[in-house]
């Protein structure tokens, strides 16, 4: 497919300053817990990043509402994995703004990366309801899906192997001592780090 048609289908990928790829994002609204819980004050989606700021201009939002939207599209796998691969990095976040929408959704995320064995794929996520109806052996082996704890300084999920957590004390990302970058940091896609620790702020 041309590049235009696969923005079309799948609508653009998005290039945090943060990060060392690109990655994906859908409107931080439309999550199912995570609308929710930014509603409810101590938790970690409460005053969210991807509720202000650049994330709620206009054009922004309508791109990440035709990403939505494009989930349904019977192209959608086989051009994701083509967006990706075009843009040849090893590194791919899903979702620097949005969650998981259903289990077919999650399921046709496996569906790209097992498309892209290349990349390194990380999702971070709240829906542990989402995640229960799959068993690890299901998962690509070039992704990591991070299960993310509800409370601020709250303990990590017990129902998942991978994990993060945001705390006033005892971070482990780097990225605020480093101008808010990741750099040479992959610690988010390494799986023998079974926790994540982010600073609030």
């Amino acid at each position: 497919m041309k590049v235009n048609e696969l923005d079309q289908i799948t609508g653009t990928l998005s290039k945090p300053s943060k990060m060392p790829g690109w990655a994906y994002g859908i409107p931080a609204k439309e999550c199912k817990v995570g609308s929710k819980l930014a509603k409810i004050p101590g938790t970690v989606c409460h005053g969210c990043y991807a509720l202000k700021g650049c994330y709620v201009f206009p054009n922004v939002q309508a791109a990440q509402y035709k990403r939505l939207d494009s989930i349904t599209d019977p192209r959608w796998v086989q051009a994701m994995a083509a967006q990706i691969l075009r843009h040849k990095s090893k590194w791919f976040r899903w979702h620097d703004s949005g969650d998981i929408q259903s289990l077919d959704h999650l399921k046709k995320i496996f569906a790209v990366c097992i498309l892209t064995p290349d990349v390194n794929h990380w999702m971070p996520t709240r829906e542990a309801g989402i995640l229960a109806q799959v068993t690890p052996d299901e998962i690509p082996a070039n992704l990591i899906i991070r299960l993310s704890a509800t409370k601020v300084d709250g303990s990590p999920s017990s129902s998942w192997q991978h994990t993060s957590t945001v705390v006033t004390e005892g971070k482990t990302c780097p990225a605020a001592e480093q101008d808010n970058k990741c750099l040479s940091c992959r610690a988010c896609w390494d799986k023998s780090i079974p926790n994540i620790a982010y600073g609030k702020h």
